[in-house]
């Protein structure tokens, strides 16, 4: 694997618009001086942290040009492992986004399964990423995204690829629990592994900057679905290893590349890992800690790209699961993201939000997931409440929808946000920009999960406030049944909105505080979102990967949205 490169390189967190840094991140086959050089004289290095066998550097580039694009190489104790000898792949580069540039474009997706079958056969057909990667790979100049945001699942530890499970057979039993699952630090490596080590998606990680967060399968399907749920897991004799594996291992390779140069000076934990010779316990301790308390540990976090804002927030490791309070978020974390989502807004022009899970859903879906929720909190009586737990878990109704009070919390969030440029309540009590800053021209939703891509509009924006919109865009690379297309679409239509209302007054909910349309889609496939913003518009691209196209990515959605307000 190229002289000690293990894994990567990936080109993560990039600042914006002209701090003139970067960071690289790398897996190495030992303890090693990692440097990234830059044909322009930029560059760093570090020194590797050892976490259960494995070994990692996230690199520091500084001096950076603004406004230029340079090529890099990686070198580990002085020899150059990246590029590849024989890449096929043009050189990999850094872009270091110009003060008075175009905003950002942002391409993103959730659900990559990277399973391959015979002879390189993909069972979920062709794979998103590694359309994108080909694109951009056949043609130097084609336009590419800024950052990439990867919206959850990015492996799947609950349903490994054949190959894997072969592996997973040749360490332990399989007829012993978790079964063909993962189920330590080094059965996660290999998800990871196998994942970014395709070449095309490789190459495209070390040339495109990315963000992550979590969703369920990168620990297990249904990942803290209820209090119910989570008993049952933390009574078997494999779920402590599970989790606290699957949270160092996500810790290691997403969420570490997801925090800025100064973050990374002043994080605690990265600071203790690098401290001692193999950082295994202390990760580990953390770990229990997140477990046992997730209200101290926040995953959220908040990038700025520019005068386009982006809080990333975490949907499934800090919920609330008592049935009496559920909430998506805990109280500090939610507190914490109302604050990153208002910090001086009116110098805002594009807000994103992103949750791997859909806030508006196709109203059925919503109304299925409202009805259940007030079932299991009691609402129609026990027996009731034990078949809306059983209805839950076996149809994943567990969206924001399904914590009614962070639904609601999130709309008037979002309506705050996207006032604020019409004289709304987002407009008042906050830290001010410069004199007749308009706030957000867009705010928009951004999420996964649902393995399809929609677009949809609360029905009532008022004059001159900012466009609101969630979209959502799944799989990059996964299978749908044909039964669950035909639900989604049915969920859509006006018979499945008089039935999610009929649901929801037999579990005496009332209907929630907007309405919303559908105003794209739903389209099925392996897809991937842009939104390319410039100054005050949005210009919104769906593609999906085909076998036969001219690329592999084949256009099936193009729309732009101009604000025509303050």
């Amino acid at each position: 694997m190229g002289g000690g490169l293990v894994l990567g390189p990936l080109l993560r967190h990039v600042d914006w618009p002209a701090g003139g840094r970067a960071t690289i991140w790398v897996e190495t086959g030992g303890p090693r001086t990692a440097e990234v050089r830059c044909a322009d004289g930029a560059g760093g290095r570090a020194r590797t942290f050892a976490v259960a066998g494995h070994h990692y550097a996230l690199v520091p580039v500084t001096g950076l040009t603004p406004g230029t694009t340079t090529t890099y190489e990686v070198l580990l104790d002085g020899r150059r492992v990246w590029p590849l000898a024989d890449s096929p792949f043009p050189a990999s580069t850094i872009t270091a986004p110009a003060p008075d540039g175009p905003g950002p474009r942002v391409t993103f997706g959730s659900c990559r399964w990277a399973a391959t079958g015979a002879e390189g056969r993909r069972p979920a057909g062709p794979d998103a990423l590694g359309a994108l990667a080909a694109r951009l790979a056949a043609d130097p100049g084609a336009v590419r995204p800024d950052v990439l945001l990867l919206l959850g699942d990015q492996v799947y530890a609950d349903k490994p690829s054949t190959a894997t499970r072969r592996w997973l057979a040749g360490r332990r039993d399989l007829a012993e629990p978790p079964g063909a699952q993962v189920g330590d630090y080094e059965e996660y490596t290999r998800l990871y592994h196998e994942s970014w080590l395709d070449p095309e998606v490789r190459w495209l990680l070390s040339t495109v900057p990315s963000l992550m967060v979590f969703d369920d399968h990168d620990v297990i399907d249904d990942w803290n679905t209820s209090a119910s749920w989570l008993a049952e897991m933390r009574g078997t004799a494999w779920w402590r290893e599970r989790l606290h594996s699957g949270l160092m291992s996500y810790w290691v390779y997403q969420h570490l590349g997801n925090l800025s140069p100064a973050e990374l000076a002043t994080d605690p934990l990265y600071a203790a890992v690098r401290a001692v010779p193999d950082g295994t316990e202390v990760l580990r301790r953390f770990a229990a800690d997140a477990d046992a308390d997730p209200a101290r540990i926040r995953w959220s976090y908040r990038v700025d790209l520019g005068r386009t804002r982006l809080v990333m927030v975490d949907t499934r490791a800090g919920r609330v699961l008592d049935e009496g309070k559920r909430a998506m978020l805990g109280e500090e974390d939610a507190r914490w993201v109302r604050e990153q989502v208002l910090d001086g807004l009116p110098e805002v022009d594009h807000l994103l939000i992103g949750s791997s899970l859909p806030w508006l859903l196709p109203p059925l879906v919503h109304d299925a997931e409202t009805w259940s929720a007030a079932l299991c909190r009691g609402e129609r009586g026990g027996r009731w409440a034990r078949w809306g737990e059983v209805l839950r878990r076996a149809s994943d109704l567990e969206h924001w929808a399904a914590f009614p009070e962070s639904f609601a919390w999130l709309t008037e969030l979002l309506r705050d946000a996207a006032g604020s440029g019409a004289g709304g309540p987002g407009a008042t009590g906050r830290p001010g920009g410069p004199a007749g800053a308009a706030g957000p021209a867009t705010v928009s939703v951004l999420s996964g999960d649902v393995h399809h891509a929609y677009v949809a509009e609360p029905e009532a924006q008022p004059p001159g406030a900012a466009r609101l919109a969630q979209l959502t865009c799944s799989p990059v690379h996964q299978r749908i049944p044909y039964v669950l297309r035909l639900g989604f679409r049915f969920g859509w239509s006006r018979a499945g909105r008089r039935l999610g209302r009929a649901l929801a007054r037999h579990g005496r909910v009332a209907a929630p505080g907007p309405d919303w349309r559908r105003t794209g889609g739903p389209w099925f496939g392996n897809q991937l979102m842009t939104l390319a913003l410039h100054g005050r518009s949005a210009r919104l691209l769906l593609e999906q990967a085909r076998r036969g196209g001219p690329d592999g990515l084949v256009t099936v959605h193009e729309r732009t949205w101009t604000h025509t307000g303050p």
